[in-house]
């Protein structure tokens, strides 16, 4: 499997709306660790345009932020993305960290080069990664699994 290997998937929220899943397929070199035991949801409510997506404004800086995400990411070890979800009026981007001291700090130094950004957070501790479970159970479709 190659670094980084992603799939993406249509699913459907509860009101029915559309909401498009993008997983990480190689995490179990991370899961098995056993050190990335909370999982951290940064998550932006938007007006949505048609069909509860953003509009390309707003679906822009929300690719930035993936991408300082990334790019972050790259040479540390303090957390994995394993997922993101767009639809329905929102934007979750879903991580495993070891700690959120350590996540704050991450988050802070991947988003200074963009604007103030409306996100929220949440976490909790989920050392069975039982998101992660879940969210491959709504993408039906698993491409290279």
């Amino acid at each position: 499997m190659t670094k980084d290997d992603w799939w993406t998937a249509p699913t459907m929220a509860e009101d029915g709306m559309t909401v498009i899943v993008t997983g990480r397929r190689d995490i179990d070199k991370f899961r098995s660790k056993g050190k990335y035991n909370v999982r951290v949801e940064v998550s932006w409510k938007y007006d949505s345009a048609a069909g509860g997506f953003p509009d390309v404004e707003t679906s822009k800086l929300m690719e930035q932020a993936t991408d300082a995400f990334h790019s972050e990411l790259k040479d540390t070890n303090v957390a994995v993305m394993t997922g993101i979800y767009t639809g329905d009026g929102r934007r979750d981007w879903i991580f495993y960290t070891t700690g959120t001291d350590a996540f704050g700090k991450f988050l802070n130094r991947a988003l200074a080069p963009l604007p103030m950004l409306p996100i929220e957070l949440y976490a909790e501790n989920d050392p069975e990664w039982a998101e992660y479970d879940e969210m491959k159970s709504l993408s039906e479709i698993l491409p290279g699994e």
